[in-house]
């Protein structure tokens, strides 16, 4: 019990000198966000712990260094007068912040070997951080506004709609940054109208043709991207989708049969075993001895295969509606297989093995007609369109 206690003892001291090392190796580096985190982390639990004064030395510290070079690093992007730092600008303000309310409730945190509180220094950046939060907003809204005026392409749209978004969160009800952020929206994004050919011999399955264009089960219309199985009079489609059939072949209704002769000796009685005489022989305790009768029997075995075919090929192709050019074409290929097998004997069936036996209790079935065979092959069909929908990237 002693040595569990005194293992466990290392294993926590073990641990404990590991975070102290990690976070001062952080400190070291200049990473002094991971050393505040992890310094904070530690001293949430219980800040007079013996074991965690090194922690409040370690966060004393990585907070100066860290306020000391977000400030140098504020006024050197200040001095620049480029209105594109005001985001790293406003972003290292909120942080600051941040930083110092997490440290606030903690405090007092007091060092033991240097009789003393730790020192920080707070500072209040609300003024500041309004200040460039206007001047961000207003930066914002007149590129994003200036972006969406001039856009040549969808992409400039789209980098316009993350900007209202962006705008949107940072400075709600902004202007009419919520109407601007929908327009930009609505011309960034992609329509494609998708078109079913059958060029095969057969009839697709009207439930099959649904399955394949109800585009809700693919889970592909995405922020930019919407399919449309039923075009839009009002939209004016950027791509067109074809999904097509060049050809649907079906195996005629085919039974196999083949026949297996068994044959196999079973126990049939018994009779007593009789020495030269006809007496009847006994075993050492008096038991008269028994000898086990065996015969042989055979059977046929007639086993049948029932046999369909369904093999469905096409591709699918992607189309360009403004430069009328195909961008992408992919082959689409699916071949379902109806087998059932069942069978039948004549003689005597305990010949047979397991496999067999169960075999015979087996019956025929109907076919598939043509549309379920159709049907079937469709499903694997269906599950390979979705991969193609997951991978096709129009820009």
């Amino acid at each position: 019990m002693k040595k569990l206690l005194l293992l466990s003892c290392l294993v926590l001291l073990f641990i404990a000198c590991g975070g102290v090392k990690k976070t001062q190796e952080a400190l070291n580096v200049g990473n002094y966000g991971n050393a505040i985190n992890s310094s904070l982390s530690n001293l949430a639990d219980n800040k007079d712990k013996k074991g965690n004064q090194p922690y409040i030395l370690m966060l004393e510290q990585a907070y100066k260094k860290n306020t000391e070079r977000e400030l140098q690093e504020i006024a050197f992007l200040q001095k620049e007068n480029n209105p594109a730092n005001l985001e790293r600008i406003y972003d290292s303000y909120t942080q600051l912040k941040n930083i110092q309310q997490r440290i606030r409730p903690i405090l007092p945190l007091y060092i033991r070997d240097e009789n003393r509180n730790a020192k920080f220094s707070f500072n209040n950046y609300d003024e500041r951080i309004i200040r460039v939060k206007q001047e961000l907003s207003d930066y914002l809204y007149n590129n994003a506004s200036d972006l969406l005026s001039n856009a040549s392409s969808k992409a400039d749209y789209r980098k316009a709609y993350d900007d209202f978004a962006y705008l949107n969160e940072l400075s709600p009800g902004y202007a009419d940054c919520k109407l601007k952020q929908e327009e930009a929206y609505a011309k960034g994004r992609d329509f494609v109208k998708v078109r079913m050919i059958n060029d095969s011999d057969q009839i697709i399955p009207s439930r099959l043709e649904e399955d394949l264009l109800n585009f809700n089960t693919y889970g592909v219309n995405n922020l930019w991207t919407e399919y449309h199985a039923q075009p839009r009079k009002n939209i004016d489609y950027d791509y067109e989708m074809q999904v097509a059939f060049r050809s649907i072949v079906i195996s005629p209704e085919q039974v196999s049969e083949k026949q297996i002769s068994k044959e196999r000796q079973i126990k049939d009685g018994y009779r007593y075993a009789e020495d030269a005489n006809g007496n009847i022989l006994k075993d050492s305790l008096g038991n008269e001895i028994k000898i086990d009768n065996f015969k042989t029997v055979r059977c046929d075995f007639h086993q049948f295969t029932q046999f369909k075919a369904a093999q469905v090929v096409g591709n699918v192709s992607f189309k360009d509606l403004r430069t009328k050019q195909t961008i992408n074409t992919y082959p689409l290929a699916s071949e379902f297989i109806f087998e059932h097998i069942y069978a039948n004997y004549q003689g005597d069936k305990r010949a047979l093995e397991t496999d067999l036996l169960n075999l015979i209790t087996v019956v025929s079935v109907p076919f598939p007609s043509n549309e379920q065979m159709v049907y079937d092959a469709g499903e694997d069909v269906k599950g390979k369109l979705k991969n193609i929908l997951q991978n096709q990237r129009f820009n």
